[in-house]
C-alpha cells in the first residue's frame, strides 16, 4: 500500500495538485539535514576598534563553528576561512546547501570554493534577515549570553572568548529545538525503539528529501 492510498479522499475525488513551490520555511524544514549558513557578526573593542567573526551553523544539529576573526573582512579573507572549514571538514555527510547574505564579503570566489565543494549556494533576498533566522538566532543567542557582558581587547582575545563559548554551546549548552539536549548530543543520542514486530516501512526520498513516499515493506 502506498501513501496515495492512504491519503485518498472518502469522496473519491483526488485532492488538486499544489500550483505553488514549497514556502521558504517548508523548505527549511524538509532539507534541515542538508543545510549550513554563515554571517558575520561585529564586535567594538574598549579601544573602539571594529572586529569581525564569521560564524557557521549546521541546521542538522545547531552545531556552531568560527570560521574565523578579522578587522578586515575582505573577499579573498572570506573565501580563505570557507576553504580551511572544508578541509577541516570534509569527512561531514549530507551537506548540500549553504545560505548567506548579499553581503559585499562573499564574492563569486566564495561561491565556487563551495560549489567545488557540493554545496548549492542560496542567498537571502535582500534586506530580509529573517531569511537567514538560524544563524541570526544564534548571533542573538551569543551577543546576549556573551559578548553584550564581556569587554573585548583585540583580535586575539575574541578568538579565544569566542571558542571557549562554542565549546560550551556545542558540548553542553541545550537547546530547545532539540529537545533540551546541546548539540553534540542530538548528534550520539540513540534513536528510540520502535516495536516493528509487526510492520515495518520503507521511505523513498524524492527530489533530495523534499518529498517523501512511505510503502509498507513487502
Amino acid at each position: 500500500m502506498s501513501c496515495s492510498d492512504d491519503f485518498s479522499s472518502p469522496t473519491g475525488i483526488d485532492p488538486a495538485p499544489r500550483r505553488t513551490g514549497p514556502t521558504w520555511k517548508q523548505f527549511l524544514t524538509a532539507q534541515a539535514e542538508h543545510i549550513v549558513s554563515v554571517d558575520f557578526l561585529h564586535v567594538d573593542t574598549i579601544n573602539l576598534t571594529r572586529i569581525y567573526a564569521l560564524v557557521l551553523l549546521e541546521h542538522r544539529n545547531r552545531r556552531a563553528h568560527l570560521l574565523g576573526v578579522t578587522a578586515n573582512p575582505t573577499g579573498p579573507w572570506t573565501t580563505q576561512a570557507a576553504r580551511n572549514f572544508l578541509m577541516d571538514t570534509m569527512d561531514t555527510p549530507n551537506r548540500k546547501f549553504l545560505i548567506r547574505d548579499r553581503g559585499s564579503q562573499f564574492t563569486d570566489a566564495f561561491d565556487a570554493v563551495l560549489t567545488d565543494a557540493g554545496l548549492r549556494v542560496l542567498k537571502s533576498p535582500p534586506q530580509t534577515p529573517k531569511a537567514n533566522a538560524h544563524c541570526e538566532r544564534f548571533i542573538g543567542t551569543l551577543r546576549r549570553e556573551l559578548l553584550d557582558q564581556t569587554l573585548i581587547l583585540n583580535e586575539r582575545h575574541l578568538r579565544r572568548t569566542l571558542t571557549s563559548y562554542l565549546e560550551h554551546y556545542n558540548e553542553h549548552r541545550p537547546h530547545r529545538a532539540l529537545s533540551q539536549l546541546c548539540p553534540s548530543q542530538a548528534e550520539t543520542r540513540p534513536p528510540r525503539p520502535i516495536d516493528l514486530a509487526e510492520h515495518q516501512v520503507h521511505r523513498t526520498a524524492v527530489l533530495g528529501g523534499l518529498i517523501n513516499e512511505y510503502q509498507i515493506a513487502s
